[in-house]
């Protein structure tokens, strides 16, 4: 009885000891934003185009509920029930909030995990990495560099060439097709897609 009584109390300190970490950090990531105002608006995307990112109040109107959780709040969405883990068409896919190009469909794999994963980004210039520390784990949380917004995460667990797997969220991208990159202003990419 002592044994077991034991046990439930180092798994509550253990559960407490993560709920404050968490709360610790996303306080601290809502002190970034806070403190640094005009980080994402002076920025520009690949393709030359300002870069900045919407208001909170502009983004709940721009993005679905799905988009806005997983982007500003950090969370998952269902594997195998996103728009784009099953997406073969060629094209980039582009941060939802501030239409930086993140990935090409020339780097997209077939990971088994239900979300769109690439070996690398179209460039990096765009995404930002970030260690997560919790408990028992530590993971590496992927996210646009001038939105501030939550893609996914990376793993050393992808094929070659880069060994790499970016497990991103569906709700955080937008595909642009290889047919409507120009109209779009993404030519610079179009090379990118030529046969050779």
């Amino acid at each position: 009885m002592l044994v077991l009584g034991v046990m439930v109390l180092m798994a509550l300190l253990g559960t407490q000891m993560f709920l404050s970490r968490a709360r610790a950090q996303k306080e601290e990531n809502k002190q970034v934003q806070t403190n640094n105002p005009t980080a994402v608006a002076n920025t520009t995307t690949s393709n030359g185009q300002p870069s900045a990112k919407p208001s909170d109040t502009e983004l709940k109107q721009k993005l679905t509920p799905m988009q806005y959780r997983v982007t500003q709040k950090g969370g998952t969405e269902p594997p195998f029930q996103n728009e784009y883990w099953n997406n073969h068409q060629q094209g980039i896919y582009v941060d939802v909030v501030t239409g930086d190009a993140l990935f090409a469909s020339m780097d997209k794999f077939e990971s088994g995990t239900g979300w769109p994963s690439f070996t690398k980004p179209i460039t990096t210039d765009n995404v930002q990495e970030k260690t997560e520390r919790t408990l028992w784990m530590e993971r590496t949380e992927v996210l646009g560099a001038h939105s501030g917004s939550h893609l996914g995460h990376v793993f050393e667990d992808g094929p070659a060439p880069t060994g790499k797997r970016y497990c991103m969220n569906s709700a955080a991208l937008r595909f642009v097709a290889v047919d409507k990159l120009q109209a779009e202003g993404y030519g610079q990419f179009l090379p990118l897609f030529e046969k050779k």
